[in-house]
């Protein structure tokens, strides 16, 4: 006879075998992507958005249904990384706002966890696409509602058929789009999502899997900001890095909101209060972390706590930098972190970047904090809301700079009260910086965003790097290690030879319109070597000025824009 019901135990367990399932299949679902690059994609994204969320699923101190779901929900929706990862956070966050209102979930509140986890995560996307990751969800979410009147209560069986019915729609996913049907391919993020319910299911049936979660190690931020502190001691006027998360049961109002952030000002600086729904995270800078819990304390239970002595760990880097004085170069404490007297500017800008040179030039347009990242690491929303955290100003525009991280910016916007977030969907670093040079401060934050919207329009991008597989598509057939030419929507040239190849995508990108080409080398490109090949480019396109900047990009030979 069948389980009927699953408890909050069984149901942690079952998340957190589906997240080692997950894990363990990263690699294989990288490979079904659709473009043969150097890079982690789907698998990597999943895994990293799941294992946020597993993480506050091992560390809750009471588990009952409502804790859980907060954790799944909040974790995952923190943690998201590029689309596949942003739509499985909104996935985990429908079916989390079903079962949190149960102490144990029988068939039927399973099958509408899963209609409101299919419904959310469409929501999020602007034009939701069919033959994806989304297709597969609402194929099984409409299975698990057919079998709540034939299979009754058993679970064992309406999981099991539910799967079956899964692996069947991803299948098909090659007859819904074409690109994937050409690659040979079927969509890489339902590949996922089918291999998270196989783990959940294993344990489900009682198969021992073992799940190591390491406590959340600081970020890459987070280590730059331990870097980013004064030499002056007593320029930290606030010693203790204080953080948690606030379950307001009854709900957190606009009012509470204010008055929390009101008494925290008092108290300290450096204050961030992010609401999602009746989840609160704080972030605060005092010299009495006792006081902030206190008072937090009132509207509700608190979790995730974290507090960081900011003097002593500004000590311990200064004797760390006092050993290495001999043998290094004075270290540049220039600064991302705000300034905490300075009055809010009116615009501030966060861009998305890979490469020295691009970060250079970047900054030089006058963004305020580059999140390091790009194709080869998408950054998550966590990320995204530290970085607005230490940018002090009232308008702040987003570059994502990647198609893959424009959902997660997005996701970021719809998370943060207190300043103004404009996410321009920037999709390469050329369109980044297009949209930086035609910014007037002069101008409304509308103004300034149609405008930015216009140009990025008329930036066409080029991308040169190396194919890791064979496969076929856009009509190429490409062998692993063949070059590849990357345009905005297709792959335009394939070749053997860096510099030919690209020679052959900037003939597809240039037309009679063309003003001006941009080439941006990347650091496994000699200089002299880009030097001559931007030489060459001069000569064949005379009406054209062309730009030589060295870009320092890993992983793309060249990134070439046309305007």
């Amino acid at each position: 006879m069948g389980m009927n019901t699953i408890d909050a135990r069984m149901v942690a367990k079952m998340f957190l075998a589906g997240a080692q399932n997950l894990e363990i299949n990263k690699d294989r679902i990288n490979e079904l992507n659709v473009f043969p690059v150097p890079d982690g994609d789907t698998g990597t994204n999943m895994t990293l958005t799941i294992m946020a969320a597993a993480r506050e699923v091992t560390a809750l101190e009471e588990l009952n249904m409502n804790t859980l779901a907060r954790a799944m929900s909040s974790g995952s929706l923190r943690g998201a990384r590029g689309n596949s990862g942003v739509i499985l956070s909104q996935l985990l966050r429908g079916f989390s706002k079903v079962i949190r209102d149960y102490e144990e979930i029988d068939a039927a509140i399973l099958a509408n966890a899963m209609q409101k986890a299919v419904e959310t995560a469409y929501k999020a996307v602007m034009k939701p696409k069919e033959g994806t990751i989304l297709t597969v969800a609402k194929g099984m979410a409409d299975k698990t509602a057919q079998l709540v009147s034939t299979v009754g209560d058993n679970l064992d069986t309406m999981i099991q058929e539910v799967i079956e019915h899964g692996e069947f729609v991803l299948s098909q996913t090659p007859e819904m789009l074409p690109v994937l049907k050409e690659a040979g391919v079927v969509d890489s993020g339902g590949q996922g999502l089918i291999e998270f319910l196989k783990g959940a299911y294993h344990a489900f049936l009682g198969k021992e899997l073992t799940l190591s979660i390491e406590r959340e190690q600081r970020s890459s931020s987070d280590s730059r900001e331990r870097e980013m502190i004064t030499d002056q001691d007593d320029s930290i006027l606030f010693g203790y890095c204080t953080e948690f998360m606030i379950l307001a049961d009854k709900g957190f109002p606009q009012k509470s909101e204010w008055d929390l952030k009101q008494y925290l000002e008092s108290i300290g600086d450096s204050i961030v209060v992010v609401t999602d729904e009746d989840m609160v995270k704080v972030h605060v800078h005092t010299n009495d972390p006792g006081l902030a819990i206190q008072k937090a304390l009132t509207y509700g239970a608190l979790t995730s706590m974290k507090i960081d002595n900011m003097r002593e760990e500004h000590q311990e880097k200064l004797i760390q930098m006092s050993q290495q004085k001999k043998i290094e170069k004075p270290v540049s404490l220039e600064t991302q972190e705000v300034k905490k007297e300075e009055e809010a500017k009116e615009y501030g800008f966060i861009a998305v970047s890979a490469g020295e040179g691009m970060n250079e030039i970047l900054t030089g347009l006058g963004v305020d904090y580059i999140i390091e990242g790009g194709q080869t690491m998408n950054p998550s929303t966590e990320d995204m809301m530290q970085a607005i955290e230490k940018v002090n100003a009232k308008n702040i525009y987003i570059l994502p700079n990647n198609t893959n991280i424009i959902l997660a910016a997005n996701q970021t916007k719809s998370l943060i009260e207190g300043k103004e977030i404009i996410v321009i969907p920037t999709k390469t670093i050329p369109q980044g910086i297009a949209a930086l040079i035609h910014f007037m401060p002069e101008h409304s934050p509308k103004e300034n965003e149609d405008k930015m919207l216009e140009e990025i329009k008329k930036v066409k991008t080029g991308q040169v790097t190396y194919a890791v597989r064979d496969t076929v598509i856009d009509g190429k057939e490409i062998k692993q290690g063949n070059i590849m030419g990357i345009g905005d929507h297709a792959i335009l040239s394939v070749g053997t030879i860096v510099e030919n190849t690209a020679r052959d995508m900037i003939k597809k990108l240039v037309d009679k319109d063309c003003e001006l080409i941009s080439i941006y080398y990347g650091k496994e490109v000699d200089e002299e070597i880009a030097e001559e090949f931007a030489f060459e480019i001069t000569a064949s396109y005379p009406e054209c000025d062309v730009e030589l900047h060295m870009g320092g990009q890993p992983i793309y030979y060249y990134i070439i824009s046309v305007e």
